[in-house]
């Protein structure tokens, strides 16, 4: 497994892929992204991005093309278009590739009501890549639908991803 890290700046709506170096961290990659509208928040039913040491649980969708659409992290079939967006207003659109994220700090982000796993909290592609770069989603981090896949192809199952404000 590699050591690579993410760390996600909520404040800056930036996300940073790191490898650690004996002189210092090495930025690998450098995305914007997209958090909850609602901010930093752990509870279920917020709406929020939750905070602290997180790890990616499970990679979905390798292969797919780009804008696929995902539902209940299974591909639907479809490619999503414009015109398949105006057919389904207000849809939550998760395309292209997702990284569902596990909680690591007991009480914070992990268990009970604070449980980041299962609220179904993903980095993921979406439809609305004109909103990425400010606070827009409902609480997973949304990236442009190529900058995923190239972070999707990048990182493993138990890459450990630091969430902050």
């Amino acid at each position: 497994m590699n050591n690579l890290y993410i760390e996600i700046d909520l404040r800056l709506q930036q996300l940073y892929l790191w490898e650690p170096g004996p002189d210092g961290d090495l930025l690998i990659r450098q995305f914007p992204v997209s958090t909850a509208t609602n901010g930093a928040g752990a509870e279920n039913g917020s709406y929020c991005t939750p905070l602290g040491r997180h790890r990616i649980a499970e990679k979905i969708g390798a292969g797919a093309p780009l804008c696929t659409a995902f539902k209940s992290r299974q591909p639907t079939g479809e490619i999503w278009t414009s015109e398949l967006d105006a057919a389904n207003p207000g849809r939550d659109w998760i395309l292209s590739r997702i990284l569902w994220l596990q909680g690591l700090e007991p009480g914070k982000n992990q268990g009970g009501t604070v449980d980041t796993h299962n609220r179904y909290i993903y980095i993921h592609g979406t439809h609305e890549e004109h909103k990425v770069g400010m606070p827009a989603s409902h609480g997973c981090i949304r990236m442009k639908n190529e900058d995923v896949a190239e972070l999707f192809n990048l990182v493993e199952v138990g890459t450990e991803v630091r969430i902050s404000e």
